[in-house]
């Protein structure tokens, strides 16, 4: 396995809208695991792989505690939605940004699973908001999309003077 280098906003490959796979075969069940380890690095409890620059409808995720339960979507499809919820997200290409979105409350969500076997899902609470936001990438989209141009702006500002303070060189103290 190998860690993937996550693409951070507002890079445009995370504009990028993913193709369909082809075929659940050995190369897709290595960016699976691949995408795991990064995911589980990052601490995140969702990953699209257009975030690790591979243009493929294609999701992991593992809401559990003990980050042992981990699922695979591939080629997922919204086929159903239902109610409304405003929940905070962050996201693992936006580091340390949270905002407020609304999204369905519950949705039920066709895809293949990693042996390639058609399965339905239906989610609810955060597992909804997380199928979401990960299919969301998936069509190009990043949360910040949601907000208002203001609140998306201050975010780029932050985002791009965090990158610029790490680019610095340190300066020795005596």
């Amino acid at each position: 396995m190998a860690k993937l280098t996550i693409l951070q906003f507002p890079d445009p490959r995370l504009r990028t809208i993913a193709g369909p796979v082809d075929a659940v075969d050995d190369i897709v069940r290595q960016l699976v695991d691949d995408m795991l380890e990064t995911m589980y690095d990052a601490r995140g409890i969702g990953l699209a792989a257009t975030q690790v620059n591979q243009p493929l409808r294609l999701l992991v995720m593992d809401l559990s505690e003990e980050r042992n339960q981990p699922q695979v979507l591939i080629n997922p499809e919204i086929v159903e939605r239902d109610g409304r919820q405003t929940c905070e997200e962050g996201c693992l290409s936006v580091p340390g940004e949270y905002a407020e979105v609304e999204r369905a409350e519950r949705i039920r969500v066709a895809a293949l699973d990693r042996d390639g076997q058609r399965r339905e899902i239906e989610a609810e609470g955060l597992m909804a908001v997380c199928i979401q936001h990960e299919i969301d990438h998936l069509d190009g989209k990043v949360f910040v999309d949601y907000l208002s141009p203001l609140k998306r702006r201050m975010i780029e500002k932050r985002i791009k003077k965090a990158r610029a303070q790490q680019r610095e060189p340190q300066r020795a103290s005596v």
